[in-house]
């Protein structure tokens, strides 16, 4: 009788031994697994934002060649607005937003101050009064700070 338990319970050891042996090697496939396509999703997820951009350099290469045989100025400054609305849309359909800074306070968490300049109207002071390189945020996440100048 104490043979059979024995017997019984070194039976339910190999089956649980078996048991963890298959769930780590199937934790471990999984964690393989999941890192392989963690990394595969880094190699490839900006290709559909490439592939986006695309017709936009297709039209900026018309608009290069087009300024190398016009001298119409204006049909080459109208194609180079049409493109640029065109990066515009594209960056606000894929998240991109414009910090708006002009005539705002100046916020040290959201703007760089490049330099001060003085203000003859006191509700300028420590108010945006010029932008010098546009800020953007992705998707409510600053990507870029503005650089602005600061009235005192």
């Amino acid at each position: 009788m104490l043979r059979e338990a024995e017997d019984e319970m070194l039976g339910k050891l190999t089956e649980m031994q078996d048991m963890y042996l298959r769930l780590s090697a199937e934790f471990d496939n999984y964690r393989k697994r999941t890192l392989r396509e963690k990394i595969e999703l880094v190699q490839t997820g900006g290709e559909s934002v490439i592939r986006n951009l695309l017709p936009i350099i297709d039209d900026f290469d018309r608009a290069i060649s087009s300024m190398r045989t016009t001298d119409d100025c204006s049909a080459v400054k109208a194609g180079l607005e049409l493109i640029y609305v065109k990066i515009n849309d594209f960056l606000r359909q894929n998240g991109v937003r414009e910090i708006e800074a002009i005539n705002e306070p100046f916020n040290s968490d959201l703007h760089d101050a490049v330099t001060g300049m003085a203000v003859d109207d006191d509700a300028m002071k420590g108010r945006i009064i010029e932008v010098t390189q546009k800020g953007y945020t992705l998707n409510e996440k600053v990507i870029r700070h503005p650089k602005v100048v600061v009235g005192e």
